[in-house]
């Protein structure tokens, strides 16, 4: 408390101090609204990292808008207020125009995602080319079905799916409802959804390994808010929800 007797010159010269260290304060320990355009396959991860940002960054919020990575950068460059864009795969990223210096965080691989207790019995890709099975798939255009491809032609398996799915949340939506008997998705996908799903590894996911690249956006509004969340991702807080989930380190 300033004492009475404080000249009003030492006064101002106090309140000024005072001012100073509040704004230092604000600038240490809020970030303010973030916005993260991020891979579906990251929506459990990053959900529970940002309630931990929020936490570790009182003041800050910050809203997630998860879907595939082709559609998401498409959005980016039609000039969707972004911060931050996580990518499931360096195409995409580099497709955004507005990226800096984008960093890959995390990688992923594909399993088989089939209904709990693998009652068809599958074991590899070329399993699911019978006649009785239906597959989905990723469309080809984000990284989920570009991964699949690959993986499939390293097996020299030829599959028609039944359904082309604009992100891996919707393939194995299809799995867990009941309307097809397997999907190709992320193994973090499958263990997200351990639950009602089984994930059957196979040896050519090796070939189709995901890596996941996460930018600051030229066009962010809240470039301290962004550049901070981003530093929190790469943080050991935020490697440990990663690889939890199955993530793979890069």
């Amino acid at each position: 408390m300033i004492k009475r007797f404080a000249t009003a010159a030492g006064l101002a010269v106090l309140l000024t101090l005072g001012l100073a260290g509040c704004g230092d304060s604000k600038d240490e320990g809020e970030t303010g609204a973030v916005t993260v355009f991020a891979a579906a396959s990251l929506t459990e991860s990053f959900t529970t990292l940002g309630k931990q940002f929020e936490a570790a960054h009182p003041g800050s919020k910050v809203t997630f808008n998860f879907g595939g990575s082709s559609g998401l950068a498409t959005q980016i460059n039609e000039g969707a207020p972004a911060d931050v864009f996580a990518s499931a795969s360096p195409k995409n990223m580099q497709a955004v125009t507005s990226a800096e210096n984008p960093v890959t965080f995390v990688r992923n691989q594909l399993v088989i995602a089939v209904a709990k207790g693998n009652p068809k019995g599958i074991t590899g890709l070329a399993d699911l080319t019978e006649p009785d099975l239906k597959v989905a798939l990723c469309a080809e255009a984000v990284p989920c079905g570009a991964a699949a491809r690959t993986a499939l032609e390293a097996a020299a398996v030829e599959l028609t799916p039944v359904t082309l799915e604009q992100d891996v949340k919707a393939a194995l939506s299809k799995v867990k409802l009941g309307e097809v008997d397997a999907a190709l998705v992320y193994r973090t996908d499958a263990e997200a959804s351990a639950a009602d799903v089984d994930g059957i590894e196979f040896p050519e996911s090796a070939k189709a390994i995901n890596d996941y690249p996460i930018a600051l956006l030229k066009s962010a509004a809240n470039t301290t808010g962004g550049q901070a969340f981003i530093d929190y991702v790469l943080s050991a807080d935020g490697v440990k929800v990663l690889t939890e989930a199955g993530f793979q380190a890069p």
